[in-house]
């Protein structure tokens, strides 16, 4: 049976190095897995990235950039996410469906129940086992990134950013079965361990665990 395991948080959060990092350690113990993210993951959604990360005089619409991920999510679905699952591996996607409601949703004003609708369609109804959440204050996320040229995400003000955190907060306590929060400002390790603790669960009731090699 395969495993379906999304990362979610606001900018700073750690998510990135986390799902790398489960990646790597079922990889090593012999059962196939996949590390993806959105948007990005295939030709077409690569170079759409670089239209919704960049920063640009006008700006993208609201309604113009929740489509532009549906479609970087509809390619990802299409030609990695569904696939894969079908052949029973292990799925790790950095960034899946909550994110547009965390952030085009709460974050930009976007109607709740249309979004639902476009992701149902995008996603064709696939759902994640399990959806971490590195949860961290505005603030202590946004420094982290300050070494960086930030992205169009990245510069938008602190009230928006803490829209999508509290958007984040709020999904995962109407989901708490499928959703782990965890405090991001933790060290990473202990992070990478909680993690952990939940994945090997769901590993073994999904049929997948293996003795290391």
């Amino acid at each position: 049976m395969s495993l379906f395991v999304t990362f979610e948080g606001s900018e700073g959060c750690g998510k990135s190095t986390q799902a790398k990092a489960l990646w790597k350690k079922v990889s090593r113990l012999g059962i196939p897995a996949v590390l993806t993210h959105e948007p990005g993951g295939t030709t077409l959604s690569k170079e759409v990235r670089y239209l919704l990360k960049k920063q640009r005089q006008g700006g993208i619409s609201p309604l113009a950039e929740l489509l532009l991920f549906a479609a970087c999510r509809i390619q990802l679905v299409t030609e990695i996410i569904r696939p894969n699952l079908k052949q029973g591996k292990v799925i790790i996607c950095d960034r899946f469906a909550d994110s547009t409601i965390a952030y085009q949703g709460y974050g930009r004003g976007l109607d709740l129940d249309t979004i639902r609708e476009i992701n149902q369609l995008a996603t064709e109804g696939i759902k994640p086992d399990l959806t971490i959440l590195l949860d961290i204050p505005v603030e202590k996320g946004l420094d982290r990134k300050q070494t960086k040229a930030g992205d169009r995400f990245e510069t938008e003000d602190i009230a928006f950013h803490n829209r999508v955190r509290d958007g984040y907060l709020k999904l995962a306590a109407d989901e708490p079965e499928r959703w782990l929060v965890i405090d991001a400002t933790l060290p990473k390790v202990r992070i990478g361990k909680i993690i952990w603790q939940r994945v090997s669960r769901l590993l073994n009731k999904h049929h997948l665990s293996r003795t290391p090699g």
